[in-house]
């Protein structure tokens, strides 16, 4: 096999299984992400699990894996800054990930003071470019 074609094969193959790195993913321009509930210094209970709903505008929803312009998946950010934007956004208590598309959940929080931020992550789970995330809020949970 001549090696001209062999680069080729290696790079069809690397495409196709995701080995290629595609670089970061382009944002829309205009793209906002909010919260729409609960707003910023809201005084929620314990009593029960907080509903936090995810806004969106300007960029579409999609699931992890699936590649397709102007579209990404919400991660929640929980008592925690931003991560690298170069990175994939870790998964752990602090950071949530909704990567079946979802735009709303249900979390419980303890006592006390709490931030929330929401930030979209493409196919890889990595920030767009620029990253699209939300204002932080903070809230009380009682």
């Amino acid at each position: 096999m001549n090696k001209a074609f062999a680069a080729v094969v290696f790079l069809f193959s690397a495409l196709v299984c995701g080995m290629a790195s595609a670089g970061p993913t382009p944002a829309p321009a205009n793209a906002y992400l909010y919260i729409g509930w609960p707003n910023d210094g809201e005084v929620v209970s314990h009593d029960k699990p907080i509903r936090v709903w995810f806004g969106l505008r300007n960029m579409g929803v999609a699931p992890k894996g699936v590649k397709f312009p102007n579209t990404g998946h919400h991660h929640l950010l929980i008592d925690t800054d931003l991560p690298p934007a170069d990175q994939e956004i870790p998964s752990d208590r602090n950071h949530l990930h909704f990567g079946a598309g979802e735009t709303e959940t249900a979390i419980e929080l303890p006592p006390g003071k709490h931030t929330l931020q929401l930030l979209m992550g493409d196919d890889r789970h990595i920030p767009h470019n620029p990253p699209v995330h939300s204002k932080k809020i903070t809230i009380t949970v009682r």
